[in-house]
């Protein structure tokens, strides 16, 4: 598959090369979460993907707990759905306690962290949200053990950010509470890979192993997909790279229009992948992680957007047809337009 053949799939899974007629909540699942440590950024994610979206559908389903934010994939800030979760959750422990100890390994050394976690779960069982200082403050921690708290609250104890963490327009800092407080179920403590294979195949396929333990951040993934290989297709890229996916799944012919789309800081649809190029150039790499918000012009990021002082800015990277310039202008206006009386009522073009 060349690279247009990948984008134009990738497009159709992510739900942005038509948008798709479906509730945010089944959105957010089809999707296996949206990136979130930006609060409002999911917002924006979820109105280039869903037809009709509104801001209160996403309150609603966080103040349900019907959706969540936790610490996930990569150890990053995901909104996902409780169901996912409690499914998920048990699986990322290792993935999630190596991060930590990356970071924080010297800080860390001779500390006994089934112990710590002992000590964070019996703090948290009483049900009450708490910043990872009052948890520190809690087991009588030295209030600067900051190592201490990230080890606690992004890897050790299965907690989530409550609201109004994360509601559209709302500011409010990170109170944690343990997940099976907040949703009053235990998770599932044998998640299977080869479901969670299936999931991202049908949201970013086709792709290879490398990109699904980008994406995921886990180890072990090649011997489920060994024991899978009878159910699924392979292809290779461009690049000589094998890639699997779901037989049944879209894969839409490479000269299928593209239309313009705004995406958030942080979009999984760039940061899914180990292999980029499908979506954005090699030049280009460093802006999905450094949490510029970028603009999809035949499918590909092509500039990026910012708003200040009530105006939407595209940057482009390249330079723009006329007929490119008018569909960003138009699908800028609409974004404008669900940002006003937030961000942005105008647009404007830098070059």
């Amino acid at each position: 598959m060349d690279s247009r053949s990948l984008n134009r799939a990738t497009l159709a899974r992510q739900l942005l090369l038509h948008r798709g007629d479906l509730p945010a909540r089944d959105a957010v699942a089809h999707l296996c979460g949206l990136q979130a440590q930006e609060p409002q950024e999911p917002f924006i994610g979820l109105w280039s993907r869903v037809q009709g979206f509104a801001p209160q559908a996403l309150d609603e389903l966080l103040e349900q707990r019907r959706v969540v934010r936790v610490h996930l994939m990569r150890r990053t800030v995901h909104l996902l759905t409780a169901d996912d979760v409690l499914a998920w959750r048990a699986r990322y422990d290792t993935m999630l306690r190596q991060r930590v100890l990356g970071t924080y390994r010297r800080e860390l050394e001779g500390v006994d962290l089934d112990e710590l976690k002992a000590a964070g779960l019996k703090v948290m069982s009483d049900g009450v949200a708490r910043s990872m200082r009052e948890l520190v403050e809690a087991l009588g921690l030295e209030p600067g053990s900051r190592p201490l708290g990230e080890m606690l609250i992004s890897a050790l104890l299965p907690v989530v950010q409550t609201p109004p963490r994360g509601l559209w327009r709302a500011k409010g800092g990170v109170r944690n509470v343990l997940l099976s407080k907040w949703l009053g179920r235990e998770s599932d403590p044998l998640a299977s890979d080869e479901a969670l294979i299936r999931r991202y195949l049908a949201a970013f396929g086709p792709a290879a192993v490398a990109d699904i333990r980008a994406w995921s951040g886990l180890a072990g993934l090649p011997k489920a997909v060994a024991a899978m290989r009878d159910e699924l297709v392979t292809f290779r890229d461009e690049r000589g790279r094998q890639l699997i996916d779901l037989p049944d799944a879209p894969r839409p012919d490479p000269e299928t229009p593209a239309p313009v789309r705004f995406l958030p800081a942080f979009d999984n649809a760039i940061l899914g992948y180990d292999d980029r190029s499908r979506i954005i150039d090699d030049e280009h790499r460093g802006l999905s992680v450094a949490g510029e918000r970028v603009v999809l012009v035949d499918g590909r990021v092509a500039a990026t957007w910012t708003v200040n002082a009530g105006t939407l800015a595209v940057s482009p990277l390249r330079r723009f047809s006329k007929a490119d310039r008018v569909a960003v202008c138009e699908e800028g206006q609409e974004l404008a337009a669900f940002l006003s009386d937030h961000e942005s009522d105008r647009v404007r073009i830098d070059a």
